[in-house]
């Protein structure tokens, strides 16, 4: 089933952390406890996601939360950049959500598809100190964004 643009709402006021923002915010953070109480407050600051795209459709699957995402290209001066809206019923996984806005939020899709998220996640020591349930719902998520990067793209 071909994945399609599929957000109504955002709230595109909202600043959000950039990457490079929360790479430097996690150098001065002593340890994961620090790490992981940054992570839940940084999902406080999430858009608000309307319950209308909290579907079974836009449900990402694999996550041991519930994790809804929705994306749509979003013109941007002369380029299309991807906007992810996202929300999950879990506080970590909002904080980790906000970290996948970081990184992919206000991409062109194929800069999305270039991008070395494994780096990110080395970086900030989520494959080092997330569960492997978690792990796995990132990935799950990643994969989501990448996936629907290559249809808005025109890549599927």
């Amino acid at each position: 089933m071909p994945l399609k643009p599929n957000s109504t709402a955002h709230n595109s006021t909202t600043k959000m952390i950039s990457i490079e923002e929360l790479l430097e915010e996690f150098k001065h953070l002593a340890d994961w406890e620090e790490r992981c109480d940054f992570l839940i407050d940084l999902g406080f600051e999430l858009p608000a996601m309307p319950d209308s795209e909290k579907t079974e459709a836009n449900r990402v699957h694999g996550c041991q939360s519930m994790v809804w995402l929705t994306t749509d290209l979003k013109q941007v001066g002369d380029q299309k950049v991807l906007e992810i809206n996202a929300d999950s019923d879990a506080l970590i996984v909002k904080g980790l959500i906000a970290v996948l806005l970081a990184i992919y939020n206000s991409k062109t899709p194929e800069e999305v598809l270039n991008i070395d998220v494994e780096q990110y996640f080395s970086e900030l020591q989520l494959d080092k100190y997330l569960s492997s349930q978690r792990k796995n719902g990132l990935f799950g998520m990643v994969e989501r964004v990448q996936q629907e990067a290559k249809t808005l793209s025109g890549q599927t």
